[in-house]
């Protein structure tokens, strides 16, 4: 691993720091829609108007592009400053957009790349659905082509931000005769398209961020394909590899971050039976230890992968040791803060921060493929095991 600061890379650490800290929202992100997404575009818009969205984008299109190690002072210093995520531009940034640079026509690109880094367009994901989770390729949502169209029918489900979401990449089954790898397309869908109905889905923390999207005879025009048709499996590897690399970086020292705020505030806690402050029990530090040590296990590892991408330019199996391991640890701490601070953990609203990060944190094990899939991952490609049948 070769991760050295130059005197360049710490002017930037000190720039990105100090330009966080001085622009950072001050208020907290709202929890329901509209205002939510309001509150994601005005931030996408501040970053983009300082130059400081799509650090890893190319210049061409507006962005940074920043090198690897650049991206990881970025990303720590985001997380340092309590920085707002990407939320609704999550899936507009981190693969629309990417998957469009690399496999898109001009035209589609002219189209949509811009108005991502504006935050003007959002977009959304429809791969999942009733029966294709993990199993993406045995999607069965169906495109026959009409002319100059294709006409949709099927529906997709735990599509994130669907419920305001502008475009969506989504995948589609066009020739069922050939192999479930062979015969997908991807496709650029507008999702105010007549024929598509959405359902928000509120999931155990009280949100609708999840939604159930139903296609029926939705006409897309064939100029939407990306990569061409019956191609789309290529194409949706190339979506699915930009969930990888530098920007986990950023939710590692969040998690370190919320771990210290954890201290914090079981300082301050009565203990459960009256005595003392919840900190002064030698269990509870015991927890707290351990938790630190594997979260800096957990550093060191992705700043090896990021190194390692840095030299062969592409993501390899550590990318699912990393996904996996901090899932782990996401849960293990947020339940340890809802265990310790017990009941100064139950505010006035329905759910306090701690009970609502518990609750969301089940879903980082389950987000681009479970748990047991990165483990089908590992052991496979790492270990060299039989695969799984």
């Amino acid at each position: 691993m070769d991760l050295k600061f130059s005197p360049e890379d710490i002017a930037f650490r000190e720039e990105a720091r100090t330009w966080l800290e001085e622009n950072r929202p001050a208020e907290p992100r709202p929890n329901e829609w509209p205002d939510a997404r309001d509150f994601d575009v005005a931030w996408q818009r501040t970053q983009f108007e300082a130059g400081w969205a799509g650090i890893s984008w190319p210049a061409e299109w507006g962005g940074r592009d920043l090198s690897m190690l650049q991206q990881l002072l970025w990303y720590e210093a985001y997380a340092r400053a309590h920085a707002p995520g990407l939320g609704v531009n999550f899936v507009g940034m981190s693969h629309a957009g990417p998957t469009l640079m690399a496999r898109g026509s001009h035209m589609q690109q002219a189209a949509h790349i811009p108005q991502i880094l504006r935050g003007e367009q959002i977009w959304c994901q429809g791969f999942s659905e009733p029966s294709s989770g993990s199993d993406l390729a045995s999607l069965s949502t169906r495109a026959e082509i009409d002319g100059d169209d294709l006409v949709v029918n099927g529906q997709k489900i735990w599509t994130s931000y669907a419920n305001v979401a502008d475009r969506q990449e989504l995948l589609v089954r066009t020739n069922p005769s050939a192999p479930k790898h062979k015969g997908i397309t991807w496709v650029v869908c507008d999702m105010s398209l007549p024929g598509i109905e959405i359902r928000p889905i509120r999931n155990i923390a009280g949100q609708e961020e999840f939604c159930e999207v139903f296609y029926n005879d939705v006409r897309i025009p064939l100029t939407n394909v990306v990569g061409g048709v019956d191609n789309g499996w290529s194409v949706a590897m190339s979506t699915l590899s930009f969930e990888r690399g530098t920007a986990f970086m950023a939710d590692i020292v969040e998690l370190a971050n919320t771990l210290e705020r954890l201290v914090e505030q079981a300082k301050a806690a009565p203990a459960p039976l009256g005595k003392g402050r919840a900190y002064d029990d030698e269990a509870v530090r015991v927890q707290v230890a351990e938790l630190r040590a594997e979260v800096a296990a957990l550093r060191a590892l992705n700043y090896a992968t990021v190194s390692r991408i840095a030299r062969n330019g592409k993501p390899g199996v550590e990318g699912s040791i990393v996904r996996y391991y901090f899932s782990q640890l996401l849960q293990r701490t947020q339940a340890l803060g809802v265990d310790v601070l017990g009941a100064s953990t139950v505010g006035p609203e329905r759910f306090s921060p701690w009970a609502r990060g518990q609750l969301n944190a089940f879903r980082a094990s389950i987000a681009a493929g479970t748990k047991d899939i990165q483990r089908n991952i590992i052991g496979e490609r790492m270990l060299g095991l039989p695969k799984d049948r």
